[in-house]
């Protein structure tokens, strides 16, 4: 029993995490353009966030019930410890780089790699595919869920981003430059405010998902059976593939989410928003709008994206709209390494501390 508290809060340090490492994406285009101080944008951000956290939960069940199969492997609280502290090394190192990484990947590659290594190297842990003969986007697994929309949703966030600045430059190309800045700083707040709900619809809900698993695991193992009655909450039950989320998972993770974002991010906000390309309000406006549409659509089918590779791309597709010099592609560069290297690196890192906890004999 207390190791299942502890593993809620390991996950809820990722959430804060997540707060301030992933939000800051988020809002590094609205704070560049100094359309709103780093206060207001992480105070908005904070709102925004804990209210997107409460829409849904679609990409939660995709965490806790489509990547992995617990029939093969029972996800023991200790085991989801070593996926969580996995996930927060690679995120704690990549913020101090400042290198935009995507929390998202660090989970599930957290979770794949702990899962291997507790199944023994059974590789058939790993949903790695299962298509739908309707449409791809509604496949399940590693492959449908995770890789495709990892190679997808930049591509078609940079394809956005870059059409909606070449709309808005033939739109406004005989417009004064102070009228269209005052426009254009006007619309930043709520393309930036629909960015911050976008953001909690998708990533709080990772962790919604694992604490559900961990309490699945709980539940399953006989560990809540004689709880007393007022703690009657923490029993998680499966129906089928679907597993229900609680709506008191949803508040905390939320809560939680707000409250990292709040203490800021600053290091990468600097990366996005002023290393890669020079940013006006009418460029922040493209890129939040058209990632915020990426993410919506994700959302809705239960596929976790990354707001980092999604607001990284559309700023890309904004620069090259202007013209491809105009993006420092040496950064571009470092983002891409740390994009690719994500989920191998957490997946091993997790399996590593699940080999570590067996022998030290906290895990069977």
């Amino acid at each position: 029993m207390t190791l299942v508290f502890m593993v809620i809060l390991v996950a809820l340090v990722f959430e804060y995490i997540n707060g301030f490492h992933d939000t800051a994406n988020s809002i590094a285009t609205v704070v560049s353009t100094k359309v709103l101080t780093p206060r207001q944008a992480v105070l908005m951000a904070a709102g925004t966030n804990l209210f997107g956290a409460l829409l849904g939960t679609a990409v939660a069940k995709t965490i806790a019930s489509g990547l992995v199969d617990t029939k093969l492997v029972t996800l023991t609280s200790g085991i989801i410890i070593c996926v969580l502290i996995g996930a927060i090394i690679w995120n704690l190192l990549t913020w101090w780089l400042g290198i935009p990484s995507s929390s998202s990947h660090a989970l599930i590659g957290g979770l794949c790699g702990a899962s291997l290594a507790a199944a023994h190297n059974d590789w058939h842990v790993i949903i790695w595919a299962v298509p739908d003969i309707r449409h791809w986007w509604l496949g399940k697994g590693l492959f449908w869920k995770v890789v495709m929309p990892m190679l997808v949703s930049p591509l078609i966030g940079f394809v956005i981003g870059f059409i909606i600045m070449a709309i808005l430059y033939v739109t406004f190309r005989n417009t004064r430059p102070q009228r269209v800045s005052r426009l254009f700083s006007v619309a930043q707040i709520f393309s930036a405010g629909s960015m911050g709900i976008m953001h909690g619809t998708n990533d709080a809900q990772k962790t919604m998902g694992m604490i559900a698993l961990t309490l699945l695991g709980a539940t399953t193992a006989g560990h809540f059976d004689h709880l007393p009655a007022w703690l009657s909450f923490l029993r998680t039950e499966q129906h089928g593939h679907d597993l229900e989320i609680a709506l008191w998972i949803k508040v905390v993770c939320a809560l939680t989410m707000a409250s990292g974002t709040a203490a800021g991010g600053w290091r990468i906000i600097r990366t996005l928003g002023h290393k890669m390309v020079k940013l006006h309000p009418i460029n922040g406006f493209a890129a939040e709008t058209s990632s915020a549409a990426v993410i919506f659509a994700a959302t809705l089918l239960g596929i976790p994206v990354s707001t980092t590779h999604n607001i990284s791309a559309a700023i890309m597709g904004v620069g090259a709209a202007k013209r491809f010099n105009a993006i420092k592609w040496s950064v571009v560069e470092r983002m891409v390494w740390a994009w690719v290297l994500t989920i191998p690196v957490s997946g091993a890192l997790a399996y590593g501390l699940v080999e570590l906890s067996r022998l030290l004999g906290w895990v069977s």
